[in-house]
């Protein structure tokens, strides 16, 4: 009934460490669901609980991981039944509650959603997190007018993997994709994953005075947030939406109303943590059938639970490019 984890702990000075334990199952928190954790993946807020905690994690020892796809080993719950394939995002697992980087985890039954046919437990996880909120941000855009007849759409962070996903899905949805980075060797990626314009950071980083500037974008997935958010209101059609998902350029907006009072714009706020269920199951429908796999495979970087705490150190630094999927067995 053994099984390996990535356990944080804190050292006797009060910094976290992170080290490959082997648990028994009576160590795993409660919860109606056993799991049999195939893959997991990497996010920002992993990066945080594995290294300095970001302020999420409540108490050590700890076993982060935001995300994981697996089987059922046991259950309470008449909704799951041992062999059944789920996945699980949000919820504040991996942060207040055992997470999957381990071989084994124990959650509610009401965080699991079953694994979409056509995709494998690999392949939910490349998709993740990142790509589960990438969809929400692409269906909030739709559902407020977002069409393929007006203009490009921007996709700030874009190498990120909530950038990365997004590229993919508006691409094969139809849509000119504009991506904006600060990497230029992460061009031939980004148009590989179906950019047609590539955007430098530097030109978009900038405040400027003019609350409106000419009207370049059909809307926008941001992932930045800070200044550069309030740069991209100025410049959305009339009537378009920004879908706001991140704040890696920083939380304060320097902003003014003008772009919502003279162009309509709306700020959609995504939030991935706490969807309701329906939610969840029409976003990983829309995941299973719209993102093409072959894209998918291009953003994989393959990992294992001992690569986790250089690769979340890297990500925290914004040195990783797509999605790292980590095989907890291997």
């Amino acid at each position: 009934m053994s099984f390996k984890a990535l356990v944080v702990d804190k050292n006797a000075d009060g910094k976290p460490h992170a080290s490959i334990q082997t648990l028994t199952e009576d160590a795993l928190p409660a919860g109606d669901v056993t799991v049999a954790v195939e893959y997991s993946t990497l996010n920002y807020k992993d990066g945080l609980c594995v290294g300095p905690g970001g302020g999420l994690v409540r108490s050590y020892p700890h076993v982060p991981g935001i995300d994981f796809a697996g089987t059922v080993a046991a259950s309470d719950d008449p909704r799951y039944a041992p062999g059944d394939k789920v996945v699980l995002t949000g919820w504040r697992v991996g942060e207040t509650h055992w997470g999957g980087y381990a071989q084994k985890a124990r959650v509610r039954a009401d965080w699991l959603v079953p694994l979409p046919a056509g995709l494998t437990t690999r392949q939910a996880m490349a998709i993740g997190t990142a790509g589960f909120t990438a969809m929400l941000a692409v269906m909030a855009l739709e559902d407020h007018g977002l069409t393929t007849a007006k203009a490009p759409v921007l996709v700030t962070g874009a190498a990120g993997g909530v950038g990365s996903v997004a590229i993919a899905l508006l691409a094969a949805l139809g849509h000119e994709v504009a991506a904006v980075t600060g990497r230029p060797d992460a061009e031939p990626y980004l148009r590989d994953l179906g950019a047609s314009q590539i955007v430098a950071r530097e030109t978009l980083n900038e405040t400027v005075k003019r609350p409106l500037e000419s009207e370049n974008w059909a809307g926008c997935v941001d992932t930045v947030g800070g200044a550069m958010l309030a740069r991209v209101l100025g410049q959305i059609h009339y009537g378009g939406s920004v879908a706001a998902v991140g704040l890696a350029g920083g939380a304060n907006l320097p902003a003014t109303v003008i772009p919502f009072l003279l162009r309509g714009v709306n700020l959609l706020g995504i939030d991935s943590v706490m969807q309701p269920y329906d939610n969840r199951l029409r976003a990983w429908e829309r995941l299973a059938r719209d993102l093409p796999i072959n894209k998918l495979d291009m953003m994989i970087q393959p990992a294992t639970l001992s690569d986790l705490p250089a690769l979340a150190a890297d990500i925290l630094k914004g040195g990783v490019r797509g999605r790292v999927v980590v095989d907890v067995n291997a």
